[in-house]
């Protein structure tokens, strides 16, 4: 029987608004918890919003450029399971767009909307895992090898929000909380999917989950939640990046390469992440819409929620004794 609040978070998530990119991270949640259903469901309301040009969920006039790929890895799973060729083709658009028409810097990194020269850490997220779940693994590491060389904080061992290609400088240097669960979830992501023949690749991605989850421990509260910025006390006390963090920690140790030192604070976020859901199944504090520069309700966060939930079930699943 699935935990009631578990419950209540995915009904929730599926009653609000939804932007492109929270269209896709949601499909992955209901995806990877074993809803297939319901993640070919939202995979096809993505695909009735596709533009000519192959981006998916498209509402309120979106310029984004790696956003829309989200749903990619959902749309795949639906293309197969259905053996639809509609869905086929618009996977199919969805890669052209991500592997030839979405803007690039002169190095070939995917920039974050299409009309400006920027590089937003949650490119690691949206677009990375898509192009490995196609089978484009080269291209998945380069993507996240650009994003990780471009935004890197050497100093602090996290990653930067926002750089500006055009400007030559970053318009958000912020350690962004959300932003490094981006990346750490995205790189763990991409990993899984790596096949034989890439382990160099895959410690690579480890030694940087790894890097990014140590540092980014450093700041967690007494309460189990983060700061928005990391590393910033004065910046509001934010849910979902917690919620990243342990889902990340969950998948790794799962996986077998991660240490357990990092689990009891996995399980501190966690304890946060429950304490914030509220009697609708609506995760409160996250960073929150519609400008996500406040504490309130957003689909990622839910989303991740879901996630984390799904990725300790699994961990837990394994850990306990044969029979139980």
């Amino acid at each position: 029987m699935m935990d009631p609040i578990l419950a209540k978070a995915k009904h929730a998530a599926l009653c609000m608004q939804r932007n492109n990119w929270e269209q896709g991270v949601l499909a992955q949640a209901f995806l990877e918890a074993g809803d297939t259903d319901t993640a070919i469901q939202l995979a096809v309301e993505a695909v009735y919003r596709q533009q000519e040009d192959g981006r998916c969920a498209q509402i309120g006039g979106s310029n984004a450029s790696t956003d829309p790929c989200a749903v990619g890895e959902a749309l795949i799973a639906a293309a197969a399971r259905t053996g639809d060729p509609w869905l086929a083709a618009a996977k199919d658009k969805l890669l052209y767009w991500a592997l030839e028409l979405a803007p690039c810097s002169p190095e070939g990194v995917v920039y974050h909307f299409d009309d400006s020269k920027l590089i937003w850490v949650d490119s690691c997220y949206m677009l990375p895992p898509f192009l490995a779940a196609a089978g484009c693994f080269n291209e998945a590491l380069r993507q996240l090898d650009g994003y990780w060389q471009i935004l890197l904080d050497p100093a602090k061992g996290l990653l930067s929000h926002q750089w500006d290609d055009a400007a030559e400088s970053y318009p958000r240097k912020d350690v962004w909380g959300v932003g490094n669960g981006w990346a750490a979830a995205g790189m763990i992501r991409v990993r899984a999917m790596l096949p034989a023949g890439y382990e160099a690749q895959k410690r690579l991605l480890e030694d940087r989950i790894r890097m990014l989850l140590t540092n980014a421990f450093r700041f967690q509260r007494a309460d189990g939640a983060f700061h928005d910025v990391l590393d910033d006390p004065t910046s509001f006390r934010e849910i979902n990046c917690g919620q990243m963090f342990a889902y990340t920690v969950y998948r790794g140790i799962r996986e077998g390469w991660l240490e357990e030192t990092f689990l009891p604070m996995a399980e501190k976020a966690r304890e946060a992440a429950l304490a914030a859901v509220d009697p609708f199944g609506l995760v409160q504090d996250v960073c929150g819409l519609p400008f996500f520069d406040k504490p309130g309700v957003a689909a990622e966060g839910q989303a991740f929620f879901i996630l984390m939930e799904t990725a300790r079930e699994a961990l837990y699943a394994m850990k306990a004794p044969q029979g139980e």
